[in-house]
C-alpha cells in the first residue's frame, strides 16, 4: 500500500545505510491510468534510487543523477477528488546519445510522485516539501576550487533579467525563449523580466540608466553582438566596479554563438549547435554556477574606447563576417557562403603589427612613460611610409569607465622596446580573439579559457594560396588548423598588441561588430567580469 509501511512510506533521515539520507514509498505518476508504486532513496552521493515495488531483487532499478537535476518542487493536490495527497517534481537533463547521435545531448526527464501516506493534507505537502528541499540541496553543484580564481552560485530564489534581440540569426529568439527557455527557467525556481529590444543600442541604454540590483543576472538570449551591446553599456556606468560583478549569461539565439559555443567547449562537453547549444547553455544558467571572465580593452587613434570578451578582427575573417550578415537567415551557413566570396576576391592588407608577448610580459616592467622615446617618423623597409593619421598626444583614456591600460602608451609614441614588432607589413588577415571557439562550428584556440589572462593573436602573411587559406578554414571545425604546415601563418599568446594600418583599407569588427579602419590598441585586463558557466 503507498506510503502505508512504517520506515518507508514516512520518509526518514535515517537509514540502515549510511548514504541514505531520505527513504520511502510513493506512487511515481505516469500517463492515466499508469501508476506504478516505487521505493525511493536520496543519497548522500547526490543519487536519487528507483526501485519499483515488487519488482524482482535482483533488478537494479533506476538512478537519478542529481548533478543532472535544474530543479524539484512541492504542491497540493489541485483537484478535491485527489485526496488529501501531496507531491513532488524532479527535472532532469542528463546527457543521452540516440543511435542517430554523433554526440550526446541533454535530454528532459521529469518525474512526479503522489505523497498520500497520512490523512492530513498538511503533513503529505511537508513531506513532499521535505523531498523537494532536499534534492534542490543535492543538486546544488559544487563551487570548483582554483588557486586565483573566485567561482560562485546565483542565489535562490534568482530573478533574471532577460534581453532579447528577436532579429537576432533566422529571426527566431522570441520562439525559443517560449519553447526552451521560459520552460526550463519555470522548473529551476528562477523567475525573469524579459526585455525585448527594438533598435539597436537599446539593451545598451537599459543597462547603461537602469536600476540593476532587482536582477540577481542579466542574460542575453540572441548573437554575440547584444552582449556587446550590454557589456559596453555596463562599462559607461559610474559603478561600473559594482556592475560587472552582476554575472552575465549567453544564450545562443544568432548566427556565430561563438562565447555559447566557448562555454559549452569549457564544460567538457562535444560540439553542439543550434538547440542544443542553447539546452546546454540554458542548464547552465539553470544550475547558477559562475565564473570570472578576462575582458581586452581597445583603443583606436579616434578617441574610442571599448570593451570586447571574443575578439578583434581585420582583413580576411572580418570581411567574412561583414560580407556574410546579408545572408544570416542562413543561420551558420552564412560563414560558409561569405568564406566562398572572399576567397575569390582575395585581398591583402598594409599595416604594421605590434605585441607584447605573455612570457614577456610576465618578466618584463615597463618603464615609466616619461622615459619613453619620442615619437618616431614610420618607415618601412627604411623607407618612409604613410600611416593613418595619429591624434593629438593626449591620455589613452576616454570619458567612459573602467581600468587604466597599464601596458599602452599612448598612439603619438612608439611601443615600449621589450614589445615585439612584426617584420612583415602585408597580410591576409590579423585577429586576436580570446574564447576557443570563433563560432559554434570553428574552434580556433581549443587550450583557450575563460580567464587566462591572454590574448590569442593570429596574424596571415601575404603569399598564402587560396587552396590553403580554404584548408585552414575547414580544420578550424575540429580546430586542427595550427597542426597544418603553413609558414605563413603565425599564432602568439599576448597580453597587449597594437595595429597601425597604412590606408584604411576594409573594416576592422569587435566582436562581430563593424569598426572603422584606424589605428588600434587593446590589452587585456584579467577577470574583469562574470560570466554563467559549466563547471
Amino acid at each position: 500500500m503507498e506510503g502505508g509501511q512504517p520506515g518507508a512510506a514516512a520518509s526518514s533521515l535515517h537509514s540502515d545505510s549510511p548514504e541514505v539520507l531520505l527513504h520511502g514509498v510513493f506512487a511515481l505518476l505516469g500517463p492515466p491510468p499508469k501508476t506504478s508504486l516505487y521505493a525511493l532513496s536520496l543519497t548522500r552521493r547526490g543519487e536519487l534510487r528507483m526501485q519499483r515495488v515488487g519488482s524482482a531483487p535482483a533488478s537494479p532499478g533506476a538512478v537519478l543523477p542529481l548533478a543532472d537535476c535544474i530543479g524539484c518542487c512541492a504542491f497540493a493536490a489541485r483537484e478535491p477528488q485527489q485526496g488529501p495527497a501531496a507531491y513532488f517534481s524532479v527535472f532532469c537533463y542528463p546527457l543521452w546519445r540516440g543511435w542517430w547521435d554523433a554526440s550526446p545531448s541533454r535530454q528532459r526527464l521529469a518525474r512526479t510522485f503522489r505523497v498520500c501516506g497520512a490523512q492530513e493534507p498538511e503533513e503529505n505537502l511537508r513531506l513532499a516539501e521535505t523531498w523537494a528541499g532536499k534534492i534542490r540541496e543535492l543538486a546544488a553543484p559544487r563551487i570548483p576550487t582554483q588557486e586565483g580564481v573566485m567561482w560562485g552560485l546565483l542565489p535562490r530564489p534568482c530573478h533574471a533579467l532577460v534581453l532579447l534581440n528577436p532579429q537576432s540569426g533566422t529571426g527566431c529568439a522570441l520562439q525559443l525563449f517560449h519553447s526552451i527557455v521560459q520552460p526550463m527557467l519555470v522548473e529551476a525556481g528562477m523567475t525573469f523580466t524579459l526585455f525585448v529590444t527594438e533598435k539597436p543600442n537599446h539593451a545598451r541604454e537599459l543597462v547603461r540608466a537602469g536600476d540593476l540590483s532587482q536582477w540577481d543576472t542579466m542574460v542575453v538570449l540572441a548573437g554575440d553582438g547584444l552582449l556587446y551591446e550590454v557589456l559596453n553599456g555596463l562599462m559607461e556606468r559610474q559603478d561600473w566596479q559594482a556592475a560587472l560583478q552582476k554575472p552575465l549569461c549567453t544564450l545562443p539565439a544568432g548566427s556565430g554563438n561563438a562565447l555559447a559555443a566557448s562555454i559549452n567547449h569549457y564544460a567538457g562537453n562535444t560540439r553542439a549547435l543550434k538547440e542544443k547549444l542553447l539546452i546546454n547553455c540554458t542548464y547552465f544558467l539553470c544550475k547558477g554556477l559562475h565564473a570570472p571572465m578576462d575582458l581586452v580593452s581597445l583603443s583606436t587613434a579616434s578617441g574610442k574606447r571599448l570593451f570586447s570578451f571574443l575578439s578583434f578582427g581585420w582583413g580576411f575573417i572580418s570581411d567574412v563576417d561583414i560580407a556574410s550578415e546579408k545572408y544570416r537567415k542562413l543561420g551558420n551557413a552564412r560563414f560558409t557562403v561569405g568564406t566562398v566570396q572572399q576567397l575569390a576576391a582575395l585581398r591583402v592588407y598594409k599595416g604594421r603589427l605590434a605585441y607584447l608577448p605573455v612570457e614577456t610580459s610576465s618578466s618584463v616592467v615597463s618603464a615609466p612613460r616619461s622615459q619613453q622615446s619620442s615619437p618616431h617618423a614610420p618607415c618601412s623597409n627604411g623607407h618612409p611610409i604613410h600611416i593613418l593619421p595619429q591624434p593629438a598626444p593626449g591620455a589613452l583614456r576616454s570619458s567612459h569607465g573602467g581600468p587604466e591600460d597599464s601596458l599602452l602608451v599612448p598612439f603619438d609614441q612608439p611601443v615600449p622596446s621589450h614589445w615585439t614588432i612584426v617584420p612583415e607589413e602585408e597580410f591576409i588577415l590579423i585577429f586576436a580573439i580570446y574564447q576557443s571557439h570563433l563560432g559554434a562550428d570553428f574552434t580556433m584556440v581549443p587550450k583557450a579559457k575563460l580567464h587566462d589572462s591572454s590574448i590569442h593573436l593570429f596574424y596571415l602573411k601575404a603569399g598564402v594560396s587560396r587552396l590553403v587559406l580554404l584548408k585552414l578554414f575547414l580544420a578550424m571545425e575540429k580546430g586542427t588548423h595550427l597542426e597544418l604546415t603553413c609558414p605563413q601563418l603565425h599564432y602568439v599568446p599576448v597580453r597587449a598588441f597594437r595595429l597601425e594600418p597604412f590606408a584604411a583599407t576594409g573594416l576592422m569588427t569587435v566582436d562581430g561588430e563593424p569598426l572603422a579602419c584606424e589605428p588600434v590598441q587593446g590589452q587585456v585586463h584579467d577577470q574583469l567580469c562574470r560570466i554563467i558557466s559549466g563547471s
